[in-house]
């Protein structure tokens, strides 16, 4: 599946600049990772995240969020987030928060 990529430099606009980020294709979609760990992604028109998994449940009760399950298998810590739902202030709050949460994470060598 292509990646939006209008969506994908909205992203990139937000965490191209950090230190230790890297983008890299996975999933059949666009992975911005955080030292090794990946963060973000875009998958189709939807953002991908990479939150706490203690914290999915109430995510997943969010407006455009749905299970990250694109293997068939749901993972918890993982969402998607619907496009249409992801004006500035909502992209920018799923970015931080997925940030928080991977900076607790050790760096992948």
């Amino acid at each position: 599946m292509a990646y939006d990529d209008a969506l994908a430099g909205r992203v990139r606009d937000r965490v191209g600049d950090r230190l230790g980020v890297t983008e890299k294709k996975m999933f059949g979609g666009l992975a911005f990772l955080t030292d090794g760990n990946m963060t973000v992604g875009v998958h189709g028109d939807d953002l991908i995240a990479r939150i706490d998994p203690d914290t999915t449940d109430a995510a997943l009760a969010e407006p455009g969020v749905r299970p990250f399950d694109i293997t068939g298998r749901p993972m918890r810590g993982w969402i998607l987030v619907a496009g249409e739902a992801l004006d500035d202030a909502v992209l920018d709050r799923w970015i931080e928060r997925a940030r928080g949460y991977v900076e607790t994470l050790p760096p992948k060598k």
